[in-house]
């Protein structure tokens, strides 16, 4: 007999549901990957682009970084950081040049873009009045590797958001041309 709510086995294209299966395992795999990744590195973010030029010549617009953020190593000068502060929504990835440890181990630091003329006391650093100090709470990772212009993609469909509704448009076109051969 048939169960009630059993899921049909044909999709509308008339192709078997093996496919849709392995699609979702694939999601799965992907998922589990990048979790695998966070839990490997201590970051929440263990991948991100470079979107600016102020830590040229060390690291380019384009850039992709790996990062890790174990919390017990201690911030260093000289160390490359993506941080993240309070006011604004994209992390920035600048230098420590400074770090100020006051009793009970509570560590302020300065970071500063290698390409930029002043400190990041001088560069509005957050919407938040008077934070001029990052500390590790503000801190997503440490630049461990990179890999030169990989996320130029990411960057030209931020830039030019056509170029993504193209990109999208040309995708789909291909998938539905292959469901039909």
């Amino acid at each position: 007999g048939s169960r009630s709510g059993a899921l049909s086995t044909v999709l509308p294209n008339g192709k078997d549901q093996k496919v849709q299966q392995e699609n979702n395992d694939l999601s799965f795999l992907q998922l589990l990957l990048w979790k695998g990744l966070i839990v490997a590195t201590g970051s929440k973010s263990p991948m991100v682009v470079v979107l600016g030029g102020s830590t040229e010549p060390a690291f380019h617009r384009g850039d992709l970084l790996f990062l890790t953020n174990f919390q017990k190593a201690p911030i260093r000068a000289g160390e490359i950081v993506v941080f993240k502060v309070e006011g604004r929504d994209i992390p920035r990835v600048h230098r420590v040049i400074q770090v100020y440890e006051k009793d009970k181990g509570n560590v302020k630091f300065l970071t500063k873009g290698d390409n930029n003329e002043v400190d990041d006391r001088g560069t509005n650093l957050s919407n938040k009045e008077g934070q001029n100090w990052l500390e590790k709470k503000d801190v997503v990772g440490r630049a461990r590797g990179f890999l030169p212009y990989i996320g130029m993609v990411t960057i030209i469909m931020n830039d030019y958001p056509k170029f993504k509704y193209v990109l999208l448009a040309v995708m789909g076109a291909y998938v539905i041309l292959k469901r039909e051969s």
